[in-house]
């Protein structure tokens, strides 16, 4: 059974100063991350959404649901929501077996996931540390620039492999030998085989720009890089690790050769370990890496909507001691432009000092609600966070109730 929150932090200035005339509904922006492994951004949003609007009694409320994305999982989805159009295409999964994909076009940019198309998801079995290839994300880029975009914007979480993107390039033209001159072909456990890199077969893009977008910043190789940092979650142990790191190695040193190509200079790019290594394979096809919760932020036209509310509530899975590093709590924070940001996450490691110095005017966490794990329970998450959205409303009804009571 659900329990009442009972910790809720931040300012309650900023929300009474930020409040409408009584004239007009009371504007509030409902904008979440998916809760990971567990609700996407649309069931969190649908869900604050119900518990705010049972909670109203009487108060005018005008709610806009915007499910949002950082360049993980959920990206397509959030572009399709905002209004770009789905186009289901086949791809490579991680696994090697060929899996249903989508991709999000609204007519000048396509949207392509790692995580839809070769990312852990895909996977029907155990984890492939060693085996695990980025050919369908190659192939779903293949396909979106058919579609003759201004930019093809790759979402980068999630990924299942660490193979320095070899195999995104390859499903791309791209052509890889070992030694004696055989082709290879690329994954993590074949990267120290690659000797030679050759790209020129691969497809013309002509004036698209290619974007990946990320939150994360490590460089291709070392110990902040793809495989020791990013390899245990995807099933390396202490050997496999090495030994993909070993290849990412060796597949910057075969790339050294290619005319007008800085090959160490790319793999020391922040970023180009994102992915296993993808972010390093998107620079050598000339691409661009950015803030992946930036730029989804701006895709869907966030700053607009913040500027129209009076409250805006986010929230995704964990807040913790990172969230300031980029993350997308901390990015709306930012640009919300001082209309006061509430979050509910499912759990928070931070007191109410570091909440508000990252711009919460207040948090509600779901291990506040329920003592029980709703981190794969979906039924249960949904519930605790209708409960999370009710407790927001009441909680700022409490302290503005002249403007929020008929």
């Amino acid at each position: 059974m659900l329990q009442s929150a009972n910790s809720t932090h931040g300012t309650d200035d900023s929300i009474t100063d930020a409040l409408p005339e009584a004239a007009r509904p009371v504007r509030i922006l409902i904008a979440p991350d998916k809760f990971k492994g567990c609700l996407n951004a649309i069931g969190v949003a649908g869900a604050i959404r119900s518990g705010i609007e049972s909670a109203a009694n009487g108060t005018r409320l005008e709610v806009t649901v915007l499910p949002l994305a950082d360049g993980g999982d959920g990206s397509v989805e959030a572009a399709i929501f905002a209004g770009s159009r789905p186009r289901t295409v086949e791809v490579t999964g991680a696994d090697g077996e060929m899996t249903g994909a989508q991709i999000a076009f609204d007519g000048t940019t396509a949207v392509v996931e790692v995580a839809g198309t070769c990312g852990l998801g895909t996977l029907r079995g155990a984890l492939r540390p060693l085996s695990a290839s980025s050919r369908g994300l190659g192939e779903a880029i293949l396909a979106a620039a058919q579609l003759k975009p201004q930019r093809i914007v790759v979402a980068m979480g999630g990924s299942a492999s660490t193979d320095g993107g070899t195999g995104m390039l390859a499903a791309l033209g791209a052509e890889f030998r070992d030694a004696l001159g055989n082709p290879v072909e690329p994954d993590g456990g074949s990267l120290d085989r690659i000797v030679q890199v050759d790209l020129g077969g691969v497809f013309d893009f002509g004036g698209t720009a290619i974007i990946g977008a990320s939150d994360v910043t490590n460089p291709l190789r070392g110990l902040q890089g793809a495989a020791h940092v990013f390899g245990p979650q995807k099933g390396a142990d202490t050997a496999q690790v090495s030994l993909l790191d070993r290849g990412l190695d060796g597949l910057v040193n075969a790339c050294r050769p290619l005319p007008g190509i800085d090959a160490e200079a790319l793999a020391g790019t922040p970023g180009a370990g994102s992915a296993g290594g993808i972010g390093f394979g998107l620079l050598l096809l000339g691409g661009s890496l950015v803030s992946g919760a930036d730029y989804f932020l701006d895709l869907l036209r966030f700053d607009e909507h913040a500027q129209q509310a009076d409250l805006v509530v986010t929230g995704e899975g964990r807040l913790d001691a990172q969230t300031s590093d980029g993350k997308l709590i901390s990015a709306v924070c930012t640009r919300a432009a001082g209309t006061p940001v509430w979050a509910a996450v499912g759990t928070s490691m931070l007191n109410g000092e570091a909440a508000s110095n990252l711009g919460l005017a207040g948090v509600v966490a779901l291990t506040d609600i329920t003592a029980h794990d709703t981190s794969r329970d979906p039924g249960l998450a949904a519930e605790a966070l209708h409960q999370a959205g009710r407790t927001i409303l009441q909680h700022v009804k409490a302290h503005a109730p002249a403007f929020l009571t008929e």
